[in-house]
């Protein structure tokens, strides 16, 4: 029977996020996730990979990052330093090849998850130069001729923080989802999780503040569910009742981020 996600105790899962989640399993296609900061995208794959019990490799995406280093790298400096000062057989070019992300899912032996994290963050090329690996599931170290042929398809899941546009291409081989931002019914329930000791009124006049604040159209950066749930803390920590929120809105730089944001909530309040 096809393994189902369906959240975890410490991720709450919309019923349509984890249908689209079930159905990249089921196809081995690549899951791409966007979503405002703070809407769990990355948390996805922690709460997919233990959900499914499957091991999680991480690979977070940088300016400088080649789709290449998913693969393998070749140290060559290493090797290098080595036949210099005659530390160890520098003719075992297997020694200096260390497989990438995705290379040792390919090589795993067991079926794993592959968190391709923030992947606009790359150069343009990025996702067209991974089409032909994720298609394939194998690939060929130039500098041994070894070819890693994946023993299990991974569940790769790529979040975007949409920076850039991605290529038609790479799209058009993704199952893709937006991960809406949680209604008050849903963040009642992840906030639960997080705070289940914390009393229901207080929760309410939480989330009725927060609501409110990100209604705001002045703000420039509006707080995410992680920021509500460091912000509940806070209050919960301090001890603060809910007379003193209903008159007064504490701690609101664990919401908001931005001077600027703090200044204006301030002049209009």
């Amino acid at each position: 029977m096809t393994q189902q996600f369906d959240g975890t105790s410490s991720y709450i899962s919309s019923t349509e996020l984890s249908e689209v989640v079930n159905v990249a399993l089921a196809l081995e296609k690549p899951l791409l996730v966007r979503g405002e900061p703070g809407t769990g995208k990355t948390l996805l794959a922690h709460a997919v990979a233990d959900s499914l019990g499957m091991p999680l490799i991480r690979w977070h995406v940088k300016s400088t990052t080649d789709a290449d280093d998913g693969l393998y790298h070749y140290d060559t400096v290493q090797r290098l330093n080595d036949s210099r000062f005659g530390d160890g057989d520098v003719s075992d070019i297997e020694r200096y090849i260390e497989l990438g992300p995705l290379g040792r899912a390919f090589d795993a032996d067991e079926r794993c998850v592959v968190l391709i994290d923030e992947i606009d963050k790359a150069d343009l090329e990025f996702p067209n130069d991974l089409l032909h690996e994720l298609d394939a599931m194998r690939f060929v170290i130039d500098e041994t001729g070894r070819e890693i042929v994946a023993k299990h398809r991974p569940f790769v899941l790529i979040t975007s923080n949409a920076e850039k546009e991605l290529p038609d291409a790479f799209l058009r081989r993704c199952i893709f989802h937006y991960i809406d931002f949680p209604s008050p019914e849903l963040m009642r329930r992840i906030v639960s999780v997080h705070h289940p000791d914390v009393d229901d009124k207080l929760v309410e006049r939480c989330l009725e503040k927060f609501y409110w604040l990100r209604q705001q159209p002045q703000l420039r950066k509006h707080p995410s569910t992680s920021e509500l749930i460091d912000w509940i803390g806070a209050l919960v920590r301090s001890g603060l009742d809910i007379d003193r929120l209903n008159r007064d809105f504490p701690f609101l730089g664990v919401l908001l981020k931005k001077e600027k944001d703090l200044s204006t909530l301030r002049r209009s309040g």
